[in-house]
C-alpha cells in the first residue's frame, strides 16, 4: 500500500481502542478513533470521502449506537465496508446490521480484525459507470 487506508474506529473503551489502533496501524491502516456514535457520524458527514471503512462497537456511550453509526456510513457511501464488534449483541446482527458486513465477537484476536477488514476492502467493488453512448 502506498497510502494507508483511513479507517474510522468507534469504540468507547480506551483499552480496546488502544488494541484496535495498534492492530490496524501494524496492518498498514490509518485508524481514526472516536468514542461515540454521535462523533462518528459527525466525522463521516464532515469528511465523507476520507474514510474507507468503519469498525464499530455496538454498545456505545451516548445516544447513537454502532448500528446507527454503520447505517449512516452506508447512507453516505453504499459500499462502505463495516465491521461490528460486540460481546453481547451478536444475535441482533441479522436484523440490525447492514448487508455485507462482518461481526466480530469480543474477545477476538487483533489479527482477525485486520484480516476481516482487508477481505472487505478487497471485495468491495466500485460502482460501474453506465456505458457512454
Amino acid at each position: 500500500m502506498s497510502e494507508a487506508v483511513t479507517v474510522l474506529v468507534v469504540e468507547d473503551d480506551r483499552l480496546v481502542q488502544a488494541v484496535i489502533e495498534e492492530a490496524l496501524s501494524d496492518g498498514g491502516f490509518q485508524p481514526v478513533v472516536t468514542g461515540s456514535g454521535e462523533e462518528a457520524i459527525m466525522l463521516l458527514e464532515a469528511n465523507n470521502t476520507l474514510y474507507r471503512a468503519i469498525v464499530t462497537d455496538i454498545n456505545l456511550a451516548g445516544k447513537r449506537d454502532g448500528w446507527e453509526a454503520a447505517q449512516r456510513s452506508r447512507e453516505i457511501d453504499p459500499l462502505m465496508p463495516v465491521i461490528y464488534m460486540t460481546g453481547t449483541h451478536a444475535e441482533d446482527w441479522a436484523s440490525k446490521g447492514v448487508p455485507n458486513s462482518v461481526l466480530l465477537t469480543k474477545p477476538f484476536a487483533p489479527a482477525q480484525l485486520v484480516t476481516a477488514l482487508s477481505n472487505l476492502l478487497n471485495t468491495s467493488t466500485p460502482p460501474i459507470a453506465p456505458p457512454s453512448s
